[in-house]
């Protein structure tokens, strides 16, 4: 089935001098949604942003922000971010035993609720979830840093929650973040992801346009038919 690959750009790797430009930049170059990283120093050994830059950059464009929630006890959290302009709110399986009741929470708020899984953890850790989620996440780095090299083995993983979502008809989005470039986008595309997520390949390569540019070539090049 063919796929419309969408690009997401993560601001963790942007100028945070420069964040509302970064982000513009990245609309008028064709990103379809605004990747947003969040974590704790707990759940992953890096403290990145909160509620209040969400707030500060929702004006600036009007993409939707998906926001990526890698933190411990997420439900203490969702309405904030939620108040603060977030259309989307991902979780970690990894993070809270009462997968139903937080997708719930988020979905209460009006949002789109999606669910992330580590490297380390099986794609059977969402089967009992998956039809209740709009959002699939797969990690091909260990989460907390930017700028990691992609997993290999993690293509397989992607082919498996493609086919487990294909099975029971779930229009969820997959999405994939961590070491996205144009030499891996087009893997993971073929694999079945219909979203990337991409930082460093972005942001760090001086010309925003180009870098999409570059991304969707190896995403297209790579799509089902």
């Amino acid at each position: 089935m063919s796929r419309n690959v969408k690009i997401a750009p993560s601001i963790l790797a942007a100028d945070f001098a420069r964040l509302g430009d970064e982000i513009r930049a990245a609309e008028a170059a064709g990103a379809d949604l605004i990747h947003v990283d969040v974590m704790d120093g707990n759940f992953v050994p890096n403290i990145t942003m909160g509620p209040v830059v969400v707030k500060s950059i929702r004006p600036v464009t009007d993409l939707p922000l998906d926001v990526h929630l890698m933190i411990a006890e997420p439900d203490r959290y969702l309405e904030d971010f939620a108040k603060a302009g977030a259309d989307a709110l991902t979780f970690h399986v990894e993070a809270t035993p009462h997968l139903h009741r937080t997708v719930q929470l988020i979905h209460n708020l009006g949002l789109k609720a999606g669910v992330a899984i580590n490297p380390g953890t099986p794609a059977s850790a969402l089967e009992a979830i998956l039809p209740f989620v709009d959002i699939v996440l797969v990690m091909t780095v260990n989460p907390g840093f930017g700028g990691q090299t992609f997993i290999e083995q993690s293509v397989g993983k992607i082919a498996r929650v493609r086919a487990m979502l294909d099975e029971i008809g779930s229009p969820a989005n997959l999405l994939v973040d961590g070491g996205i470039d144009a030499n891996t986008a087009g893997r993971v595309v073929a694999a079945g992801a219909d979203t990337l997520i991409a930082g460093s390949s972005v942001f760090g390569r001086g010309d925003v346009g180009a870098a999409i540019r570059a991304l969707k070539d190896a995403a297209r090049s790579h799509q089902p038919s």
